[in-house]
């Protein structure tokens, strides 16, 4: 019985050689492709060096379109800034607001009174802060507003409620003012607890001044912390 003959071992040069052929033609495409996109840049060049005129006009229209941009922009900026310092508001009309809306209001008027970057925070996982703003002092502020549909006659903001901004306010948030905005009441012990903590209270007699005012929030309250940095504005 004979044994079949030994396979025969694959030579490894056949493998080697196509990858060379398969890099020699990428080299030639990459090549054929460079000498192509560099004829294309020079044809380029040579049409608009004899049409000059034309990359003119293209140039004027694109300037005139950026200044237009430019203008429109900046003529809806003082618009805005004209309409935030005109902004006012009764208390009856933030009684009628929903909770979010009330938020939405403390923001335009933290705005208002100067703080650009104001932004209404507030919903679930807000920890506390249902409004961030920065002052033209520098000074960073966290505001939490609980509204009352009644006002005067809802439920009053007690401790618990103060217990929680003061917990994330300046931890978490990094604030130099911390304050509570309400439309309502603010217990007594709740405000013991604000003066020990050093909070802000804006109660619905503070907010009525505020709101229907011109005063920034800063010049209502006490003891606000000094500012961060130097400013011209009053």
């Amino acid at each position: 019985m004979t044994g079949r003959p030994p396979a025969r071992r694959r030579s490894g040069r056949r493998p080697r050689r196509r990858r060379g052929q398969q890099q020699e033609s990428q080299f030639v495409t990459a090549c054929v492709v460079t000498v192509a996109a560099v004829g294309l840049l020079v044809m380029v060049v040579n049409w608009l060096v004899a049409h000059w005129w034309l990359l003119l006009i293209v140039v004027l229209l694109m300037s005139l379109g950026g200044f237009g941009w430019w203008q429109h922009r900046t003529q809806r900026a003082q618009w805005e800034q004209t309409q935030a310092r005109a902004l006012r508001y009764g208390l009856a009309q933030l009684d009628s607001l929903t909770h979010r809306q009330f938020e939405h209001a403390v923001r335009d008027l933290m705005r208002r009174d100067g703080c650009a970057d104001a932004i209404q925070v507030g919903g679930q996982g807000d920890l506390g802060a249902d409004v961030k703003a920065t002052d033209p002092y520098g000074r960073r502020w966290v505001l939490q507003c609980k509204h009352r549909r009644n006002g005067d006659y809802g439920s009053a903001v007690g401790t618990p409620d103060l217990q929680v901004l003061n917990g994330t306010g300046r931890p978490v948030h990094k604030a130099d003012v911390v304050v509570m905005v309400t439309n309502g009441r603010i217990t007594q012990p709740g405000r013991a607890f604000a003066k020990e903590q050093r909070l802000h209270l804006v109660d619905r007699r503070l907010l009525g001044e505020w709101a229907a005012g011109s005063r920034p929030l800063w010049q209502l309250l006490r003891a606000v912390p000094p500012p961060r940095r130097p400013t011209a504005r009053p």
